[in-house]
């Protein structure tokens, strides 16, 4: 089975969005975790359970419509099991976001009834926006508010500065930068990582993480991989295999016909990113006891 190193990745501005998360906490509310539908356990940094403590969580399964929708299901009953709302959406089309507001009345029921109550029924809620970079925080935060409010590029690490968003006159979002974890103990979640883009392709090997990818694809999506490359997989074949395999089939060779697996690498993880393999989840919920 192809290896794949462990990611160290800890650049000095997500080192200060913990502190910054530490300090802004006692301005919200409730926490609004977004991670990513195809890795939801992957895409959650274990050190915001820490930072957050006891304070309410909304999580939002984001890229929805490129993840397996039955997985999806059993993620969100399995958060529910925890104690944990959570909702699936795309947030760049605003797919399942209509599911937002009303999930942030229910969690903060208890708040808002001490609140009017005490005739502050008109203070709203803030909420603080957190997730690893590219999981599309900046996305749900323009869509929520229905304007250009962040800047969003399709690479990790894009937004730097804290700033609040005002949704309505009820809810006022807090955007937070994106923050990975020092290091990836899992080498899995590395990966997992890797496959969506969360960390920079340029401190990753290419080539074993598409042969990664299409191992797994094999194992568990394999008509995926038939359909959209139009190759045949044999029993024995390893990752490398198919990389080579899709390769020769797109025409990407070599001078003496060798196969180009470095062009075939940036097009299969692409493709995967992108959406265009299908719905595809990479991991599932623990099983409940």
């Amino acid at each position: 089975m192809t290896e794949v190193s462990s990611v160290q990745w800890f650049p000095g501005h997500m080192a200060k969005t913990r502190r910054i998360i530490k300090q802004c906490l006692p301005l919200v509310d409730a926490v609004v975790e977004i991670t990513d539908a195809r890795i939801p356990q992957s895409s959650r940094n274990p050190e915001l359970d820490r930072l957050i403590g006891n304070k309410p969580r909304i999580v939002v399964l984001n890229k929805c419509d490129n993840a397996d929708d039955f997985v999806t299901a059993k993620w969100i009953e399995y958060y529910k099991s925890k104690g944990i709302a959570a909702f699936a959406a795309d947030c760049k089309t605003g797919k399942g976001l209509k599911n937002f507001l009303p999930l942030v009345k229910e969690v903060l029921r208890d708040l808002l009834e001490r609140r009017k109550a005490k005739n502050m029924s008109g203070m709203a809620v803030r909420l603080m926006v957190v997730g690893i970079p590219n999981v599309g925080k900046s996305s749900f935060i323009n869509r929520m508010a229905n304007a250009k409010k962040t800047k969003v590029e399709d690479r990790p690490g894009v937004t730097r500065d804290k700033q609040w968003v005002k949704i309505d006159s009820e809810v006022e979002l807090l955007d937070m930068p994106g923050v990975l974890w020092p290091k990836f103990e899992d080498k899995i979640v590395g990966e997992r990582l890797a496959f969506t883009g969360a960390v920079k392709d340029e401190i990753v090997d290419l080539e074993a993480l598409a042969s990664r990818l299409l191992e797994f694809m094999k194992e568990n999506y394999k008509n995926n991989v038939i359909e959209r490359y139009g190759i045949g997989l044999a029993d024995e074949d390893a990752g490398f295999d198919i990389l080579q395999k899709v390769a020769r089939k797109r025409g990407m060779l070599l001078s003496g016909g060798e196969t180009n697996t470095e062009r075939a690498s940036i097009a299969v993880l692409d493709e995967f990113r992108g959406g265009k393999l299908g719905k595809i989840t990479l991991e599932k919920p623990p099983e409940r006891n």
